[in-house]
């Protein structure tokens, strides 16, 4: 039984699927204006953990998550640097693919873009205007929100009579104390994309496009709609009101949002100069992979604090995480039966974890508990059954475990680390230290322990999943 906290009840409770064929996702995407930063990559990697949970427990998932690639922030960015705005778009878009990409994040079975999917939020503003929702001023088209008795009420949980009364918001982002009538349709501007509605030429408000992309390709009212605590309010809250205006019911069965990143416990952002992308910790020489590890070890709806130190933490342990996985290598033994009762609670505590509203951290935490039991009595285990668990929990952790690959130290690496350990017990350490060079030279690292010497390849530093 897999549990949730929807944010719609702000109770945990057992999720039930709308339909038995399909789960429907909504997850909220990029504004491709700039490249994504790792906030937000935070909140892709959660949404990653949701659908593989999901498909974990047998449900077939039809993921939609949106591009929004026409918004005040893309066509400000065009006109600084003088592009149009698909030039704009579609670098940052594709920057982004190859964000996920490298997080071993799963592609959605759609990505619709904004500007491809103009008719049909044209079609809902016409269904609010003939529902007596939305109004014309001024060339545009707003939503009336003191004409929707739940607005503000149904995921934000605020009190509409302190939003002030009859105030227009033409601005795609705004907060609480600037809150009221939202645009839905923006009368067309001198150099400005625009495109022709029955209200008048000119082009979508930020949050009437999610609404359009989910209702198309997962109807209404559809399973999971998720994103950041940023989102909600307006933009989720705004969604909603939009969908159920439109079409007279439900919009989504549950809403999971996810908490904020912090960096170095400050709110991340350019002025602070702590605003950083997949990009700066890949020139670091850190596999992406080590960020999401990073990630699951906080629970989604918990504050997670990253720190180049926490990071450089996460890496450590994961490179231990492959290591141990490198070793087990695929041998069994005569009793395989015997030992699958050794591990089968720990595919249970795993398990339990995972389908209580996502619980990463405890589920790693049963793996690192499993590797202490085995190291401490290897014989109790049978390898090949072990490997076979961690492939199975990395269906849901994403951590890239099958890609890993057991090393063949070449036979002159083998001799030139005797060689060095010799010079060592001689106490010749200007040699020993050159026959180390030698040996990183062919692509190889030793670190010294109480056991002797351990030979790891240095791609394994920065391996991908």
């Amino acid at each position: 039984m897999i549990k949730f906290y929807n944010f719609l009840s702000r109770k945990k409770g057992k999720f039930i699927p709308i339909r038995k064929e399909w789960v429907g996702l909504y997850t909220c995407g990029p504004t491709v204006y700039d490249f994504v930063q790792i906030g937000n990559l935070r909140t892709f990697i959660f949404e990653d953990l949701l659908r593989r949970t999901l498909e974990y427990a047998g449900y077939k998932v039809k993921h939609v998550m949106n591009i929004t690639d026409v918004e005040d922030k893309i066509i400000k960015k065009a006109k600084e640097k003088n592009k149009k705005i698909s030039q704009i778009t579609r670098y940052y878009e594709k920057a982004f693919f190859e964000d996920i990409k490298a997080l071993n994040i799963k592609k959605a079975s759609f990505y619709p873009r904004a500007t491809e999917h103009i008719k049909e939020m044209v079609s809902i503003i016409g269904k609010l205007l003939k529902n007596k929702l939305a109004y014309k001023a001024d060339g545009s088209v707003y939503f009336d929100i003191s004409r929707f008795k739940p607005y503000g009420k149904k995921l934000a949980k605020i009190n509409i009579k302190n939003l002030k009364a009859g105030a227009r918001v033409d601005v795609d982002e705004y907060g609480k104390e600037a809150a009221g009538d939202f645009v839905l349709w923006k009368g067309e501007k001198l150099g400005e994309p625009s495109w022709a509605a029955p209200f008048g030429r000119g082009r979508p408000g930020w949050h009437i496009e999610c609404s359009a992309m989910s209702s198309k390709y997962l109807g209404q009212p559809f399973d999971i709609h998720t994103g950041g605590v940023d989102l909600i309010f307006p933009h989720h809250e705004d969604e909603i009101a939009q969908s159920e205006g439109a079409f007279k019911k439900p919009f989504a069965k549950y809403f999971l949002e996810g908490e904020h990143l912090l960096v170095n416990g400050r709110k991340m952002s350019k002025s602070l100069g702590n605003f950083y992308t997949l990009c700066e910790i890949e020139e670091k020489n850190i596999n992406p992979i080590a960020f999401r590890y990073l990630v699951l070890t906080t629970h989604y709806r918990s504050k997670l604090n990253f720190t180049w130190e926490s990071l450089d933490a996460a890496k450590n342990s994961l490179d231990r995480l492959y290591d141990f996985i490198r070793n087990l290598g695929s041998a069994s033994d005569n009793q395989p039966e015997k030992k699958l009762e050794t591990v089968k609670k720990y595919r249970k505590q795993f398990e339990k974890a995972i389908f209580d509203d996502l619980d990463a951290p405890k589920a790693i935490a049963t793996i690192w508990n499993l590797i202490n039991q085995y190291n401490k009595k290897p014989e109790s285990f049978d390898p090949g059954i072990v490997l076979k668990m961690f492939y199975d929990f990395d269906e849901v952790l994403g951590l890239g475990f099958k890609n890993i690959k057991k090393i063949e130290i070449p036979k002159i690496v083998s001799e030139l680390t005797e060689k060095r350990e010799q010079y060592r017990s001689e106490k010749k350490w200007k040699e020993a230290d050159k026959i180390r060079d030698k040996i990183k030279k062919l692509g190889f690292t030793l670190e010294d322990s109480e056991n002797g010497p351990k030979t790891k390849s240095l791609e394994t530093t920065v391996l991908k999943a």
